[in-house]
């Protein structure tokens, strides 16, 4: 059997360690080939490796999505070696685990699950301007920027896949924790919307995935750090009692980069968690 992906190439952006990593590696065993970029050149590399380990052409490229310069000289590289584009996962985002994320998560999940008297947790009048523009640097702009350079190529051919990743933190309450993280992934799914809408007709289907928790590495060591309690107060909030794995989520992009017949869609696995 022939591999699904292996006439087309594929741009995942934030390729690091986590769901962006293992899109790329996706893709690579379904033979596209793949253009990576990220901030952090270690994890560039080590994505870089790992998708050519699976035989697929990789490119990879540093890129800060923020900067519109970097976007537009990541997609002249990028036609330069390939010659074409014909799927675009937008996966680079700014996610809230400072520490003083951390302490506001850990609030929100003990207000969730033990029976206090409610008041306001406090946490968007402390969100400095700093946090603010910084989320939607990436999280929006970075999303604009890249889908409007992918538009310059799919346009014209008149074929495209664009799946931009959103969060559940865009769609529920469940990231009330990181009003400034909810409110960019809310801006992706509106802009998803629109821009599906209008280019449709070229053949050009654009959808958005909006992950509940992810069991990266990184989240791993989160729950192992809060103790049994804390962590058996975090399961209440998800019938499933764990987070999706990188594969899980990754075969529901490969699903959105194909052939189908959906449009501005924001398709959630989050393990019941908004039922």
């Amino acid at each position: 059997m022939g591999k699904t992906f292996a006439d087309k190439v594929a741009l995942v952006t934030g390729v690091g360690p986590g769901l962006g990593q293992g899109v790329a590696l996706a893709f690579a065993r379904e033979g596209a080939s793949v253009v990576v970029c990220d901030v952090n050149e270690e994890a560039l590399a080590a994505t870089q490796k790992a998708v050519e380990a699976e035989g697929s052409a990789c490119l990879a490229l540093r890129c800060d999505v923020s900067d519109s310069l970097q976007v537009r000289e990541m997609f002249d590289a990028m036609m330069a070696r390939f010659g074409t584009l014909h799927i675009l996962v937008n996966n680079a985002a700014l996610t809230p685990n400072r520490a003083i994320d951390t302490e506001r998560r850990n609030k929100l999940y003990s207000y969730n699950s033990t029976p206090v008297p409610r008041d306001t947790l406090g946490f968007t009048s402390e969100i400095s301007d700093e946090e603010w523009h910084r989320c939607w640097g990436v999280n929006v702009h970075g999303v604009f920027y890249c889908t409007r350079e992918a538009l310059k190529v799919m346009q014209p051919q008149r074929y495209g896949r664009i799946v931009n990743i959103a969060s559940i933190a865009g769609i529920s309450s469940k990231s009330a924790h990181s009003p400034h993280y909810s409110a960019t992934k809310g801006a992706v799914v509106a802009f998803t919307r629109s821009v599906a809408y209008e280019v449709a007709g070229a053949n050009i289907l654009v959808n958005a995935m909006a992950p509940g928790g992810v069991a990266t590495p990184a989240f791993n060591a989160y729950l192992e750090n809060i103790g049994e309690e804390a962590r058996n107060r975090l399961w209440q909030g998800c019938p499933t009692g764990r987070f999706g794995t990188v594969e899980e989520y990754a075969s529901t992009v490969l699903h959105l980069s194909g052939e189908h017949y959906m449009v501005g869609q924001v398709v959630s696995p989050n393990g019941g968690s908004t039922i």
